[in-house]
């Protein structure tokens, strides 16, 4: 399934590697707050440092416009890594050019080099070949392990495996592994499971998994829209008019592969503490807004998880950020917990709602990449992996 060469696949020994890393973690009063996204990546950190490589890594934090800004520089993860592993953490002020070349220059095997942001060059997410070519300048080998990122061709993630030897590091082959065959060989049945506000952006996720699913369970406000599409009125809940057609299509084509929810949680305002009550699946009151689905949904998906022997879930079932509504949510979470099935959750929201119920450990895989998992899920290629060199 996996064609590409990883990290044990080359010689590491004596030589620089550049290492493409997920590093975009929140950071607060400059302590990163969550680690998750640097712990991912400390199995192909310490494996290089453990053969004998000099490790350079790169990584882009949060959306910087103007070029470099001290808010969003990669100084703080380089101080928070420092307390992860034993090796010597040093950091350079720029990704590229004489800073850069000189940091990399002096560093010796065993010791970790980070460089600033990727994207204080604007350069960086048009994917500019001069700006590879400046990465790769820095290194012998090329290793990507930023699968949260594999999505998107920069030049941090796709330019510079044109230039270099490169291989996937251990976080980036498992999820590719796990989502890879998940779609491609799945133990059966296979249930997808499907939230988020919006259909608009997981047509094509939809529209292939309707080929491969046994069962695709629909939540959140995506279910909004194919309930308005089969006629009922939804009141002030947020539904998406301008793909009615295409969610009318679905629901014909998918020959009862799209599961619903059979009831509802409204509530009279978007808000923590609205009034609420749970009604059958029908016309929504005016004034009223769906935030959550019913108890009654949770049984009639939890029946669809516990017989499943693969699932994928991206997306929440409802508003779970506000207590009162995360019932649907969570109740999958348990439901996914306590299936026997291989289980894959993606998707920020997800993660954070699994998180959050404490249900983390009873989850097979839980991806890194939100935007990439759903794109895999569609059936595209990521230009992260597709660049790397084949085995």
């Amino acid at each position: 399934m996996f064609n590409k060469k990883i990290v044990t696949d080359l010689d590491v020994k004596g030589k620089k590697v550049l290492v493409r890393v997920d590093f975009n973690v929140p950071i607060k009063d400059g302590k990163v707050t969550d680690d998750t996204r640097i712990t991912a990546a400390l199995p192909t950190i310490q494996y290089l440092l453990d053969n004998g490589a000099a490790v350079i890594l790169c990584s882009h934090l949060g959306r910087p416009k103007e070029g470099p800004d001290p808010a969003y520089s990669m100084k703080p993860v380089a101080e928070h890594l420092a307390t992860l592993i034993s090796a010597p953490v040093k950091f350079a002020k720029d990704c590229i050019g004489p800073v850069a070349e000189k940091a990399a220059a002096e560093l010796k095997p065993g010791e970790v080099l980070v460089l600033e942001n990727t994207r204080f060059h604007p350069e960086e997410t048009k994917n500019d070949p001069a700006m590879a070519k400046a990465l790769a300048s820095l290194a012998d080998l090329y290793v990507n392990d930023a699968f949260g990122s594999a999505h998107r061709a920069h030049a941090s993630t796709a330019g510079v495996a044109e230039y270099l030897p490169s291989a996937a590091g251990f976080l980036m082959e498992k999820e590719i592994r796990y989502l890879g065959n998940a779609i491609a060989d799945p133990v059966r049945p296979f249930v997808a499971i499907l939230g988020g506000a919006k259909i608009s952006d997981k047509i094509g996720v939809i529209n292939n998994l309707l080929n491969k699913a046994d069962k695709i369970l629909i939540g959140g406000g995506m279910a909004n829209t194919f309930l308005a599409a089969k006629g009922y009125q939804m009141g002030d809940s947020l539904v998406e008019p301008e793909v009615l057609g295409q969610a009318k299509e679905l629901l014909e084509k998918s020959a009862g592969k799209l599961v619903l929810p059979v009831d509802l949680v409204i509530a009279d305002a978007f808000d923590a503490e609205a009034n609420k009550k749970v009604i059958p699946v029908g016309d929504v009151p005016a004034g009223w807004r769906v935030l959550d689905i019913g108890p009654e949904s949770v049984k009639a998906f939890g029946a669809e998880i516990s017989a499943a022997g693969t699932i994928v879930w991206n997306g929440p079932m409802g508003v779970f950020e506000f207590p009162r509504f995360a019932e649907g949510t969570y109740g999958v979470a348990k439901a996914v917990a306590n299936s026997k099935a291989i289980s894959i959750i993606g998707g920020g929201d997800s993660v954070a709602a699994i998180n959050q119920s404490g249900l983390s450990d009873k989850i097979t895989h839980i991806s890194t990449g939100g935007g990439a998992s759903l794109e895999m899920l569609e059936g595209l290629e990521l230009p992260g992996v597709a660049l790397l060199s084949e085995r």
